[in-house]
């Protein structure tokens, strides 16, 4: 019962990370603005578009959760997982928001990191 819970825990805390991660750069992206960093009269003043700050506020957290995503499995395991389903929502995600093109070479490059993240799921036999 409370290995299920962990279980359950862990992957919700993915879920989350995933979506913060991806909604953290189409929202900057979509701001347009990565922020504005002044300095004048030994004043210091920082701009930044409401959109591109949630984006931000977005990435950061799932940073922090990742921090926390880390400590409960094998780094060797989270890591690639995690950045190549990032880099698949977030091409598919381009395409449907922002209209861009997906190459043949993106389209190739995305098979084989599905290809890789199934082979490194795959149990030992």
């Amino acid at each position: 019962m409370i290995e299920t819970r962990m279980n359950i825990m862990k992957i919700f805390f993915v879920i989350l990370y995933l979506i913060l991660t991806v909604s953290g750069l189409i929202l900057m992206k979509k701001g347009g603005n990565s922020g504005n960093l002044q300095l004048e009269n030994g004043d210091i003043s920082f701009s930044i578009n409401w959109i591109s700050a949630i984006g931000f506020i977005c990435y950061i957290c799932s940073f922090l959760l990742f921090t926390r995503m880390v400590i409960m499995f094998d780094l060797s395991y989270i890591m690639p997982l995690t950045t190549g389903i990032v880099q698949i929502i977030t091409l598919i995600a381009s395409s449907v928001i922002f209209k861009e093109n997906i190459s043949r070479q993106g389209i190739i490059g995305a098979c084989i990191i599905i290809v890789g993240l199934v082979i490194m799921n795959l149990k030992k036999m």
